[in-house]
């Protein structure tokens, strides 16, 4: 069986890959095991230290990885550097705090002496998305082999060069061959790494769906998982809002990664008093962004990152009109050849209850607008969904919005007057249909390890 990478903006095929055998694949994880042994005890300096090289061969390869990502799954090369120097950052943050992290924690009881250890708990598996290919496999690599985990990834089978291209960073870093390994395999053989006795948990970003199965085969071999699906984020404009910044924050969060961002934006709520004068502005600057090769400088808007996906998306804002939205920018497959899968910005409003905007995610250049009559609607309107990613306020009352953000919506991040967005120094998940547990900060390090109590009589 082959892989095969394949460019979204003319169909053409990039690459074909070997896919990893079922052979291969138990020889990887025995190898995975055995060095383990050894990488579980190297000291955590030694370990900082091979992040911090991998940061730095980040930054000196990072126009080569930014434009696999161009190329695999259309993201404007601007983009792509960002990427890469988010995954150094990353890199960078757990070789200055990891040690700190783990290290053992005295608690006073009535022993002589009692602490808390954290410890490595083995391999890990991580099942990843295409949509940041770098950013989403460095966020769990990096706090996993500083822990003294060892990492398995199975890539998104669209981003097979990016998968490869992540192992061959660690390596020239130093990391000992076989402590982080790429698996060319499909989902049927993911369920087998899963069930293989070495493998102690699993991570996974990707669909509501793929999370429920993955969270429901760990569970019955008792595997810790941690999974970060898909969300529908609702953007609050209160009626004393910037207008003219929110909206600017609002197109670039709904357009970010080419609308392919479970945080992006997705609902925009809109307080009745403003929905005519932020819908105008906010057309305006979605329309005036520039769509094209994501290979040319200038480009803010590629591709989807696969056909099927675009048409699918298409179906989707059909499906909403024909339900009684209406659509006053975009709505159509751009009239280009070649066999791309670029899709026109567009804006939906008069969005209700019961329509796949107000539903379902909306995964692509797409945004949805909803007006609320006051603000008690607003809010009931933003956590009326089976998601709970992200969410945001803009306002000029910060004390306000704080407290709405805080106390009133639930999602797992939620931000004032800026865009939804993961840092390496705060803990990034969802709840509800968005998934659980956490990714980066000191909790997102602690979900792969082993908190034990040490207790001296």
């Amino acid at each position: 069986m082959s892989i095969q990478s394949i460019n979204p903006v003319n169909g053409e095929i990039i690459q074909r890959y070997t896919a990893t055998s079922e052979a291969e694949v138990n020889s990887k994880i025995d190898q995975a095991h055995e060095a383990w042994k050894s990488w579980r005890r190297v000291p955590l300096h030694q370990k900082a230290d091979l992040l911090m090289k991998a940061a730095a061969i980040l930054r000196t390869r990072k126009d080569a990885l930014a434009m696999v990502m161009a190329l695999e799954m259309g993201k404007p090369l601007k983009d792509g550097l960002g990427e890469v120097e988010k995954c150094a950052a990353v890199c960078e943050y757990y070789a200055q705090h990891g040690q700190e992290y783990l290290s053992d924690e005295l608690v006073s009881t009535e022993a002589s002496k009692s602490y808390i250890a954290y410890q490595p708990i083995g391999i890990v598996l991580a099942v990843m998305p295409w949509n940041f290919p770098f950013w989403q496999v460095f966020r769990f690599l990096a706090p996993g082999l500083m822990a003294g985990n060892c990492g398995l990834l199975k890539h998104a089978s669209n981003v097979p060069g990016c998968a490869l291209a992540i192992e061959e960073v660690l390596l020239e870093a130093g990391f000992p061959e076989h402590v982080f390994q790429t698996l060319l395999i499909d989902s049927k053989a993911t369920r087998k790494v899963i069930e293989h006795p070495l493998v102690r948990a699993v991570t996974l970003t990707g669909s509501t769906e793929a999370g429920m199965q993955v969270a429901q085969q760990a569970a019955g071999l008792l595997k810790k998982s941690v999974l970060e699906l898909g969300g529908s984020d609702a953007y609050l404009v209160l009626e004393d809002a910037d207008m003219e910044a929110a909206a600017e924050t609002c197109v670039k969060s709904r357009l970010i990664n080419n609308g392919q961002s479970c945080i992006a934006a997705k609902r925009f709520i809109l307080l009745e008093g403003i929905a005519d004068e932020f819908t105008e502005i906010f057309t305006a600057k979605m329309a005036s962004r520039i769509t094209g090769d994501p290979l040319q400088e200038g480009t803010q808007l590629g591709p989807m990152a696969r056909k099927d996906l675009r048409d699918e998306l298409h179906q989707d804002v059909q499906k909403n009109i024909q339900a009684g939205a209406k659509c006053i920018l975009g709505g159509e497959i751009p009239d280009i050849s070649g066999n791309h899968a670029f899709y026109t910005p567009t804006i939906l409003t008069g969005i209700k209850k019961g329509m796949p905007a107000y539903e379902e995610e909306t995964f692509g250049p797409v945004a949805s607008m909803i007006t609320a009559t006051n603000m008690e609607e607003a809010i009931y309107i933003a956590n009326d969904t089976k998601f709970g990613l992200g969410a945001a306020v803009f306002s000029r009352n910060i004390a306000r919005a704080e407290q709405i953000a805080r106390e009133e919506l639930q999602a797992g991040s939620c931000f004032v007057n800026s865009l939804v967005k993961s840092d390496p120094r705060l803990p990034f998940g969802g709840i509800k249909g968005s998934g659980y547990g956490r990714e980066l900060g000191l909790v997102g390090m602690h979900e792969f390890v082993n908190i034990k109590t040490v207790y001296l009589a």
